[in-house]
C-alpha cells in the first residue's frame, strides 16, 4: 500500500512539473516566429500596393507593424539559444539593412510614372530581403 502511495505521489509530482508550461527559450522561439509571420504579412500587403491603391495611412499601419514586429524579435532574442540567438540576429540585422536601402529609393520628390515603378520595384525588394533572411529562421 505504502509503495503504491508513493508511487502515485511521484506521479503527481512529475505531471505538475511537465504542466510548468514553456521555458523561457520556447517562449522566445515563439515570438520570434509570431512576429516573422506577421512580417511577412506586412510585407505581402506592400506588394499588393499599388500607386493607385496605396494610402499613406495604409503604408504607415504597415511600416509601423514590421517596425514593431522587429523590436518583439530583438527582446526575445536574450532569450534564444546561443545558436538561435545568432541565426535571428543575422537575420534580423540583414533584413533592417535591405528595409533601409529600399526606404532611401522612394524619395517625395518623384514624378507619378516614377514613384510607380519605385513602389513595384520596392515591394519586390522587400519580399525578396524576407525571403532572404527572416524567412529562413526555423519556425518548424
Amino acid at each position: 500500500m505504502r509503495a503504491s502511495l508513493l508511487l502515485v505521489g511521484l506521479l503527481l509530482v512529475a505531471l505538475a512539473l511537465s504542466a510548468c508550461g514553456e521555458s523561457k527559450a520556447e517562449k522566445a522561439q515563439k515570438q520570434v516566429c509570431d512576429a516573422r509571420t506577421s512580417i511577412s504579412k506586412q510585407v505581402d500587403e506592400l506588394k499588393g500596393v499599388t500607386v493607385t491603391t496605396a494610402t499613406v495611412s495604409g503604408v504607415r499601419e504597415n511600416v509601423s507593424t514590421i517596425r514593431n514586429d522587429l523590436k518583439k524579435i530583438t527582446s526575445a532574442q536574450g532569450d534564444l539559444s546561443d545558436d538561435r540567438r545568432a541565426q535571428v540576429k543575422a537575420a534580423t540585422d540583414e533584413f533592417v539593412s535591405s528595409v533601409t536601402s529600399v526606404a532611401q529609393g522612394l524619395r517625395s520628390d518623384l514624378s507619378l510614372s516614377e514613384a510607380r515603378s519605385r513602389l513595384t520595384q520596392a515591394a519586390q525588394d522587400l519580399r525578396a530581403a524576407y525571403a532572404d533572411s527572416l524567412a529562413r529562421i526555423d519556425c518548424s
